[in-house]
């Protein structure tokens, strides 16, 4: 017996040798968060510099056209947490 479910849809956006991960709960239907950044196999956190890159700039868009209208980015930068993307993206 289970106290709490989860479910929830697994986004990989990829372009040669780059992949972005995103994830978006069933109960939070207009948010995402992308978790982390893939380069070459190696997975790790997101930087800041990866949200001007065109890929994670397409994988935005390509999220806001599925209805996600709050997108959120897993951060290092404030105390690993996650953070909405600057204003204008």
């Amino acid at each position: 017996m289970y106290e709490y479910y989860y479910e929830y849809d697994i986004y990989r956006f990829t372009d040669g040798p780059i992949c972005f991960f995103a994830t978006s709960y069933t109960d939070t239907p207009d948010q995402a968060e992308f978790r982390s950044a893939e380069i070459n196999g190696n997975r790790r956190f997101l930087k800041h510099s990866d949200l001007k890159h065109p890929l994670f700039l397409s994988a935005v868009s390509h999220l806001r056209s599925e209805g996600k209208v709050h997108i959120l980015w897993f951060s290092r930068r404030k105390g690993n947490s996650y953070e909405a993307l600057p204003a204008g993206m």
